[in-house]
């Protein structure tokens, strides 16, 4: 319907930056290969003779709903990491690029140890993103899935039907480690917690308020959910194993000082992300 597609979306990416979207061309990119079920090539390729007025329609409709602020992957049902879909839904909170660094390490760290068949534990595993990209990324792994949430583990289990790795992971409803056995043990405890100081909420961006709260906010400091961490992971993890967990850029003074009073651990590193700010943090235990 229309030949002048960079113009046709350069139209729709200002009704998106005037209501304050920021990766607007971006995000009319993403909505127009989902509603014509391209990838980014063929859009530019074949996008034109795919638009009619029905698929117009369904564009129009994204947008208006996008303007208010919504999360364009709740609207869409899915969403994009490190490389394959996720469905998502407002019962999860959206993935984020900083946990790609999260899973980044992790590979890492297995195939610089050569761990034949590594066993990971993921708490909080949300939609599913990092049991499943490692799942698929390695090939014998055993993953224990952790969440608070039944609902999220119903997401996160499809997830990994889609992916063909259910046969790698077990889920389990668990308020932190409550669900882990007192003798289980893993070579690598990952997490990405909720970190977000209480009197922050209210300030974040309608995007972030969107995901579900507990996935966002851990107490006045931020740090409930990696008091936690740094509690009781020391007790699952295996000699020579690594924790991993994803902090707030602010955080790292306050976190480093809760890892020295516990006792527990004899390595501590700090990651930043691709923006240049501390991000994940690694502990080894002692002993």
């Amino acid at each position: 319907m229309t030949e002048h597609l960079p113009q046709f979306i350069t139209e729709k990416a200002g009704i998106l930056a005037a209501a304050g979207i920021e990766s607007a061309k971006a995000e009319i990119e993403i909505i127009l290969c989902h509603v014509l079920e391209v990838d980014r090539l063929n859009l530019y390729l074949h996008g034109p003779q795919l638009l009619n007025t029905s698929t117009l329609k369904r564009i129009d409709e994204i947008i208006e709903r996008r303007v208010t602020r919504y999360p364009l992957q709740y609207i869409l049902g899915e969403t994009w990491f490190y490389g394959r879909r996720f469905h998502v839904s407002p019962v999860v909170m959206v993935p984020t690029p900083e946990t790609e660094l999260l899973c980044e390490n992790a590979l890492g760290f297995v195939r610089n140890r050569q761990l034949a068949a590594p066993r990971i534990l993921d708490l909080g595993v949300g939609s599913g993103v990092i049991s499943i990209t490692l799942a698929c990324e390695l090939a014998k792994v055993s993953v224990l899935a952790l969440d608070i949430s039944a609902e999220a583990i119903d997401v996160a289990r499809g997830n990994a039907r889609e992916h063909g790795v259910s046969d790698k992971i077990e889920f389990r409803l668990s308020d932190s480690f409550q669900a882990v056995g007192a003798h289980e043990s893993f070579d690598l405890i990952l997490s990405n917690p909720p970190y977000i100081r209480e009197s922050d909420y209210d300030g974040l961006p309608p995007e972030v308020k969107a995901d579900p709260k507990v996935s966002l906010v851990a107490g006045e400091d931020g740090l409930d959910a990696i008091r936690k961490i740094i509690r009781y992971a020391s007790d699952h993890v295996a000699k020579d194993g690594r924790i991993m967990f994803e902090i707030s850029h602010d955080q790292v003074e306050l976190v480093t000082r809760l890892t020295k009073q516990d006792g527990h651990y004899n390595y501590i590193d700090i990651i930043r992300d691709l923006n240049d700010l501390d991000r994940l943090v690694v502990l080894g235990r002692k002993g």
